[in-house]
């Protein structure tokens, strides 16, 4: 028997989640209901009323429900309801969620979906899920049900697309994975660039009985991927292209944001870095280049992506945030460079050609590194499958046996 949260503002949709409820316990399973309404009474019993969920983020809501103030009684619930749900989750009390809303209740709701791991079910029917629903599902695995109708009462539309919610969140909570398929998990992040070094290095990890996954490195795959790592499934990390901290330093349009590579080093997962692809800021096609970089180097790699060569002093400063990631771990970790090529381009007599940065970047990660992290440098490109075979054997030397 599985116990599913119910998680919304009871004060304006109480009948609909009572109805869902019911409908769960019909199916064998436990509910526990958390009401995050905001000013009207509840039309149902919470078992977790709106107070204890202010109360989790330190607030006082009586004191803005007196003042009837609406907006800043949501703002308490999106504080305090992400709190609750993970500590319902970490605790092993809930093992789903599912919730029914309009504009104030998905936001509310969602953030508080946002807050537990990928591959925990969680299930929001929402007006909004036929429009842009990337603010609310965020980088988690949140599914989005259209409503349809409005959340405003049961009638035989909803009462139909409703039940199949909860029948939808049942079959999520009940699913399970076949023990074949559960193979210790290892991410690996890839550029066009570096797809030959990441699919030699997959192939091997694969025969070695793991199974690999692979995020493109384009702002949302290093994010997605450094949440996937947060989630606790991940046994190890092949971060092969770190080239998005390029576009951070630079002003690209693939930045993946400033805790870029710290998932692994924080969560004590073993790690490889590499500086696959530092040499390239991302832009789209030529016009959108800002203006102060219009002297720079520059490679046209299709009508939609132009490259930017990433300078001495950028690759200096790659160099130094990168051992600065490095230095976080608090489990094993590991640096290779490559030093005849970071990239494909880069390589020698192609057009990023550039030593000069790449010794900038080198020497500087090098020097910024505390001292029992270890590097190891191969004399040839990146994409060289002896260059991968050095990655993965120094991946698995860091794995538990």
């Amino acid at each position: 028997m599985a116990t599913i949260a119910i998680l919304g503002t009871f004060d304006t949709k109480g009948d609909e989640h009572a109805y869902v409820a019911e409908l769960i316990r019909l199916r064998g399973h436990q509910t526990l209901l958390i009401d995050v309404g905001v000013l009207e009474a509840p039309q149902v019993v919470p078992d977790i009323d709106r107070y204890a969920v202010a109360s989790a983020a330190g607030l006082d809501l009586k004191a803005v429900v007196a003042r009837r103030d609406r907006g800043e009684a949501v703002g308490m619930m999106t504080a305090g309801a992400p709190l609750v749900l993970g500590r319902l989750q970490r605790e092993g009390v809930i093992d789903g969620v599912i919730s029914l809303g309009g504009g104030g209740g998905t936001a509310i709701c969602t953030a508080a979906m946002r807050a537990l791991p990928i591959g925990f079910p969680k299930l929001m029917v929402s007006t909004l899920a036929s429009g842009n629903t990337a603010p609310y599902v965020g980088l988690k695995d949140i599914v989005m049900m259209p409503s349809v109708v409005d959340v405003a009462g049961l009638n035989r539309l909803s009462r139909k697309l409703f039940a199949q919610a909860a029948g939808a969140i049942c079959g999520m909570v009940e699913a399970r994975v076949p023990e074949s398929a559960t193979k210790p998990v290892i991410v690996a992040s890839q550029f066009g660039n570096t797809t030959a070094c990441v699919t030699h290095a997959r192939q091997r990890l694969e025969v070695a009985g793991y199974e690999v996954m692979i995020f493109a490195a384009t702002g949302m795959g290093g994010r997605t991927m450094e949440s996937l790592i947060e989630s606790g499934l991940i046994s190890g990390v092949l971060d092969i292209t770190t080239t998005e901290w390029a576009d951070e330093v630079a002003g690209g349009v693939l930045t993946a944001g400033p805790r870029r590579c710290e998932a692994a080093a924080r969560g004590g997962v073993p790690a490889i870095l590499t500086p696959g692809c530092l040499d390239m800021v991302n832009f789209g096609e030529p016009d959108s280049v800002p203006e102060r970089h219009r002297n720079r180097r520059f490679y046209h790699h299709n009508a939609q992506v132009t490259l930017m060569r990433t300078t001495p002093e950028e690759c200096a400063v790659l160099g130094s945030i990168l051992a600065e990631k490095c230095n976080l771990s608090t489990g094993p970790v590991e640096v290779f460079l490559p030093l005849k090529g970071i990239s494909v381009i880069s390589a020698p007599g192609q057009p990023f050609y550039w030593p000069e940065a790449d010794a900038a970047l080198f020497d500087t990660w090098k020097a910024g590194l505390r001292s029992e992290i270890r590097v190891t440098e191969y004399d040839g490109n990146i994409n060289d499958p002896a260059f991968a075979d050095l990655c993965v054997a120094g991946l698995l030397g860091l794995l538990p046996s």
